[in-house]
């Protein structure tokens, strides 16, 4: 009986063209992409909760996402410098990612180069 195929990563170099990604870089990989996510997500609605608290004078949405989304963004941080440090990014790839948390859209952007530079065994 044949063993189930992972797609994730090639069974060895080279298979149809696509490199090896390393287990723990892959792992570390798989987490910032969702810390992205909930971050990129978190930061919109930080901005809707902004325009609630300047634009109609409600402060309530900013005093309670605005902690939760300061704590996701620390874990953000975390997991991005983690993936950095594995998958030993360039400072300024690194610099590049943590700002690109702090923009709204741009966090997506910055989500979808990383997903392609980390699979393609390219260094950011």
């Amino acid at each position: 009986m044949a063993e189930p195929i992972d797609q994730t990563v090639p069974a060895r170099a080279g298979a149809a063209g696509t490199p090896v990604v390393p287990p723990k870089i892959l792992a570390a990989f798989k987490r910032y992409r969702i810390a992205a996510f909930v971050v990129g997500w978190g930061l919109i609605l930080l901005v809707a909760a902004m325009v609630l608290k300047y634009g109609f004078d409600y402060g309530t949405a900013v005093a309670v996402w605005g902690p939760i989304h300061g704590a996701l963004f620390v874990v953000y941080v975390i997991l991005a410098f983690d993936l950095a440090y594995k998958d030993r990014w360039s400072p300024l790839g690194t610099l590049w990612v943590l700002v690109a948390g702090t923009i709204p859209f741009v966090s997506f952007i910055a989500e979808r180069q990383v997903q392609r530079k980390v699979l393609a065994r390219q260094r950011m």
